[in-house]
């Protein structure tokens, strides 16, 4: 017996759905298939479905990605900053400390729904946790 692609009729019957269009409409929190109805129904909330194109989007299993992803990108941008002011600015540790939480936290907060978003649109571009099309 050879060892050949073992793929299914059905994953070959799956239309294609482009992967960094997606990446871009879950970046800006809009529902990856149209582009215009929010993905979002509060702050970290995914809605069930889409309201403009009724997509389902409840099948999404971002769970800590987002939150993941937020602190690996925040530690890594802030980490050289703090360091780069510190040595060549030497400020007061109380106002470097204020200044760097709130740089840290405004980020953060600005960062994890886009990225939630981010997650749920590759799940659905990649056909994963039940994004399929209909039968």
């Amino acid at each position: 017996m050879s060892n050949t692609s073992h793929t299914t009729e059905s994953q070959t019957a799956q239309p294609e759905r482009p992967t960094w269009p997606a990446v871009w409409k879950g970046w800006r929190r809009k529902c990856p298939n149209c582009g215009t109805g929010p993905m979002l129904r509060s702050y970290l909330k995914v809605r069930d479905t889409c309201p403009v194109c009724r997509e389902p989007l409840h099948h999404h299993r971002a769970d800590d990605g987002p939150a993941y992803l937020t602190i690996l990108i925040v530690g890594h941008l802030m980490a050289p900053l703090l360091h780069v002011a510190f040595t060549t600015y030497r400020p007061d540790p109380l106002i470097l400390f204020t200044i760097f939480a709130v740089g840290c936290i405004s980020l953060s907060l600005y960062l994890l729904p886009r990225l939630k978003g981010v997650i749920v649109a590759i799940q659905w571009a990649r056909y994963m946790h039940g994004f399929a099309p209909p039968a």
